[in-house]
């Protein structure tokens, strides 16, 4: 008898197959990838059961003084900024300071169009009493109903779209607004919040939401699709949409301190990567064309970032962009796996999808959806 159950036991050990671990690309793969669209530079780091397996670097900070880009290389953020924020808020939440469920007209001291002086003019909405509708949470899941920036709109004046929760819209004004609530409705600093709550709980010495002088030291210019260098830009005042300097080592930190919910309640970790609101457009931009896609992979905003079902279990992820800027983080919840891309080379987008694959293996990661110019 205790031979059958020991036999028992081996078959259901054997039926539970573990996750692969994520994979470590070699060098040469990685090169001839990045050869293939010209890419000047590239950072990369592979984070497997919460723990940072592996930080490179390829290529050059800067090609014409021949500046090689480093692990502790300082890179544009970009929208990679918008999820550390989300997670500085959740521990904001977390002490019972913010509900992510409050109309805004209880999170500010006065109503958001008297507002009218930058960085925070919020003017434009007066007469528009849909601004009450706003919340924390559709803020945070890109339903606000504004275009991603005010000055898209012909007239340069905010404006809602629709209502607000109604479907998915990628805006950057929602950002602006939360930032809007931490520091004139909760009156905290947002750098020295991002600083304490999440820079230095992961150890990032390179991130700042500000320039820093000693950035300069080993800095990464950006180069666009034709290839034209872009000076980084010495950003002068926190953006919750995307001020973030930071390095890919300490990326891998941050990622691998969410994969593990390093720092939240297991309700706010949970929350964070839960499936929020159903994305039914084919693309993410242009951000305000409605969709009919019923996504196979459930896609769905999750409070800062995007969520999908992978073949493996729960996922998801967030890209950061500009014209000289290409960033992409993805993790997996089986296994805790994540695979996080930054460049200096907006054309490094071409091949993340390949470097992805050969990372994680095989995934339903919706790079259709994420880049329109995508083709399987």
């Amino acid at each position: 008898m205790n031979l059958l159950c020991l036999l028992f036991a081996c078959l259901l050990s054997a039926c539970a197959v573990s996750p692969p671990a994520a994979r470590i690309v070699p060098d040469e793969e990685v090169r001839r990838l990045m050869a293939s669209e010209k890419v000047e530079g590239l950072a990369l780091a592979v984070i497997d059961k919460g723990q940072v397996k592996s930080v490179r670097t390829w290529g050059w900070r800067n090609v014409e003084k021949k500046l090689p880009l480093e692990p502790h290389t300082v890179m544009y953020g970009a929208s990679l900024t918008k999820p550390t924020f989300a997670y500085m808020l959740m521990q904001v939440v977390d002490e019972g300071k913010l509900d992510l469920d409050a109309p805004l007209s209880t999170l500010l001291p006065q109503p958001l169009p008297a507002y009218d002086k930058r960085p925070y003019d919020f003017s434009d909405l007066a007469g528009d009493e849909r601004w009450r509708k706003l919340t924390p949470r559709i803020l945070l899941t890109h339903s606000s109903g504004f275009a991603n920036f005010r000055w898209v709109e012909p007239d340069k004046k905010l404006r809602f779209h629709f209502d607000p929760g109604a479907r998915y819209g990628y805006s950057a004004e929602g950002m602006y607004i939360l930032q809007l609530i931490v520091e004139h409705g909760l009156g905290l600093e947002t750098e020295q919040e991002m600083q304490r709550r999440v820079f230095q709980r992961f150890g990032m010495r390179n991130t700042s939401m500000l320039w820093r002088a000693d950035f300069a030291n080993n800095l990464a210019d950006g180069y666009t699709v034709e290839g034209k260098m872009i000076p980084h830009d010495d950003r002068s005042r926190p953006s919750a949409a995307g001020s973030m300097d930071t390095s890919i080592e300490d990326q891998a930190r941050l990622w691998a301190g969410i994969v593990r919910g390093e720092g939240l309640s297991a309700a706010s970790r949970a929350a964070m990567v839960k499936p929020q609101l159903p994305i039914s457009s084919n693309s993410q931009f242009p951000t305000l064309v409605p969709g009919q896609v019923a996504w196979p992979q459930g896609l769905a905003a999750g409070l800062g970032l995007v969520t999908f079902n992978d073949r493996s279990g729960p996922a998801w992820f967030k890209g950061g962009h500009d014209d000289g800027t290409g960033n992409m983080a993805i993790c997996l919840e089986n296994g805790r796996r994540c695979v996080v891309m930054l460049s200096n080379d907006v054309r490094a987008e071409r091949i993340y999808p390949e470097l992805a694959r050969r990372v994680l293996g095989e995934t339903d990661m919706p790079w259709k959806w994420e880049y329109g110019w995508y083709k399987p």
